[in-house]
């Protein structure tokens, strides 16, 4: 059976992007979800706290588990590799679509899965040891932190988006429609579209 999982980490955020993401994946390559999964549950729970650790047991050799990307399974090195071992260790594949990973049982998977996983963890944490020290220098030399009161971030929701707005507007898909499968409002959909249009970067 092919499961398709989905997690979020709070109620603000919405399923709609991975679901699609995965839906996409499937039809490409002519596979169909069996079973959805989906919670809304920090990805530093432990794993037998979550329905993550439920499926895993209720799975059977030759399973396949997809999720958009293997950050999905776990926010740190030991929690992933934990997971990826037990699939492993029950065969059940692991397939990633961000990553485009294929995780089985063989030991180059095993490889690969732990390097991509140290190379992650090592990567959050310098991005954040980064952020910490810059943050450090800015209130030592007297910076105020933060936007100023009452300016608007121009940094768009939907920025980099272009090409998949497109397409789903070419399937006549309806600006609310879009909304949903983007993870935002549609008031955002609309003002961004008027944007691209304003500056020809869509086709309206």
């Amino acid at each position: 059976m092919i499961f398709g999982y989905i997690r979020v980490s709070t109620d603000k955020q919405t399923v709609s992007n991975q679901r699609f993401e995965i839906n996409g994946f499937c039809s490409r390559n002519v596979l169909v979800v069996d079973r959805w999964i989906e919670e809304t549950i920090s990805g530093t729970k432990k794993v037998h706290e979550r329905k993550l650790g439920q499926l895993i047991q209720n799975m059977q050799r030759g399973d396949i588990l997809i999720c958009s990307e293997l950050s999905r399974l776990g926010r740190n090195l030991l929690m992933i590799m934990g997971i990826l071992n037990e699939c492993m260790n029950r065969d059940i594949q692991v397939w990633t679509i961000k990553d485009n990973y294929r995780l089985g049982s063989d030991i180059s998977s095993k490889v690969l899965a732990f390097a991509f996983g140290l190379a992650a963890e090592i990567e959050r944490n310098l991005i954040s040891q980064r952020t910490k020290e810059a943050l450090a220098r800015k209130r030592a030399e007297g910076t105020t932190l933060g936007r100023p009161k009452g300016s608007k971030s121009q940094v768009k929701k939907l920025t980099g988006r272009e090409a998949e707005i497109q397409r789903l507007m070419e399937k006549n898909i309806s600006q609310s429609d879009i909304a949903r499968i983007m993870g935002v409002h549609r008031m955002t959909v609309a003002a961004y579209l008027k944007s691209l249009q304003c500056n020809r970067q869509i086709i309206p």
